[in-house]
């Protein structure tokens, strides 16, 4: 894992139904024309390729993540294709890491063999729960013996896999917690997402909640649930790696790492977002011109800046597009300092080694001690939610566990 973090990112917007707690970009769809999706997204692809190429950014993926919506519903050749065509454009790592997220239902699993023979090395199977009261709750289209048939098949399968568990359920008690989560360390490769219940607004639970007939958790539980987890899992030896993700030294997500250290990615496929280090153009006027301030000339090279792109969210929209234009790029901004500032702390200190020093100042241009409020860095490093030191700035356990509060502080 020593060459540059580079990844791309695949968006699948569609699934059989929307959970009800879900705020993702994601549509019901029972007829998908696969044909039709798999040219638009290799068109798709072809453009981010010479889009990177021309800006002379080119350099081998280290990851690849199939995300959604439920990729698992596209069909292993759209995979297989696109993975190729990834691999002629930019080549690939050593270690290359190609993930698709599927859902433990009999329907998908029967077709983890293909998505393996189409190149995928890394399966993340949408669990949720290890118990059939809690998974109808949720909404999934899977009951707990599905997801053990799934989870026995994907390790036989795939070289590595990791899975999902969604915890902070209304009503989950420590010990309820405990024994599920104790299954499923049991059940883990190497890798484990737990994450506690959002309820996104939006989200058909957030009505609910609004209506008064749902009542979340309440602060007091969802932090002895956290703390239980922390336990268990550091018990264990999976570590959080992340507010969220858990592993064994070694077995961390390659791609999401790439988002955390805020390095480059690439994404397609609807309402798909990207961050990568671009060559900006600027006109110029054009010292020959026998007109001055009328003829000018492009100087498209002069600097390489973090720029955000952002896909089209609406898939009928962002197909269209893509078929008559080529691409489905909604915007493509260079970020100023404040908002690289502002995005790599938001990603930086979700990860227990935090932001590196030198890291930050090669992105940002500034010291961390320059960039940031003093006032508020030092309040949070007196009351323990903070560490600077030589190495970087990094959230205590303490920290992690309020980052939101912690980031509106600093960002203030």
């Amino acid at each position: 894992m020593d060459e540059p973090d580079f990844g791309l990112y695949v968006h699948w917007p569609f699934c059989l139904f929307k959970c009800p707690y879900c705020d993702f970009n994601s549509y019901e769809a029972s007829d998908t024309d696969h044909p039709r999706w798999r040219r638009a997204l290799l068109s798709e692809l072809d453009h981010m390729a010479e889009r990177i190429d021309v800006r002379g950014t080119k350099r081998p993926l280290t990851s690849i993540f199939f995300g959604g919506g439920t990729p698992s519903l596209m069909e292993a050749g759209s995979v297989a294709a696109l993975i190729e065509s990834a691999e002629s454009h930019f080549g690939m790592s050593r270690n290359v890491e190609i993930t698709l997220e599927a859902n433990p239902t009999s329907v998908e699993a029967r077709h983890f063999a293909n998505f393996r023979a189409a190149g995928v090395n890394r399966l993340s199977l949408g669990v949720q729960a290890l118990d059939d009261r809690a998974l109808a709750f949720l909404g999934r289209g899977h009951d707990k013996a599905q997801a053990l048939a799934a989870l026995t098949l994907a390790k036989r399968i795939f070289p590595n896999y990791s899975f999902d568990l969604i915890y902070a359920r209304p009503g989950q008690t420590p010990a309820a917690w405990r024994t599920e989560l104790e299954q499923a360390l049991t059940l883990a490769d190497g890798h484990l997402s737990l994450y506690q219940l959002t309820l996104a607004l939006g989200s058909p639970f957030a009505a609910r909640i609004k209506a008064g007939d749902l009542v979340s958790s309440t602060k007091s539980s969802a932090t002895a649930l956290y703390e239980a987890t922390q336990e268990i899992t550091a018990k264990e030896g999976m570590h959080a790696y992340e507010i969220s993700n858990h592993a064994r030294k070694g077995s961390e997500s390659r791609h999401n790492l790439t988002y955390w250290r805020y390095k480059d990615y690439a994404g397609i496929g609807p309402g798909a977002h990207g961050r990568l280090l671009l060559a900006c153009g600027t006109t110029v006027e054009d010292p020959a011109s026998k007109t001055s301030g009328v003829t000018v000339r492009e100087r498209p090279f002069r600097d390489r800046l973090k720029t955000a792109l952002r896909q089209i969210p609406t898939p009928e929209t962002w197909l269209a597009v893509v078929e008559k234009m080529g691409h489905g790029t909604l915007e493509e901004a260079p970020l100023d300092a404040a908002q690289l500032r502002t995005e790599i702390l938001l990603m930086g200190l979700r990860l227990s080694t935090g932001i590196d020093r030198t890291r930050f100042r090669e992105i940002t241009g500034e010291t961390l001690e320059d960039a940031l409020n003093q006032k508020s860095l030092n309040k949070l490093i007196f009351n323990e939610f903070l560490l600077l030191d030589e190495e970087g700035l990094r959230a205590t356990a303490e920290g992690r566990q309020r980052l939101d509060s912690v980031l509106a502080m600093l960002l203030n």
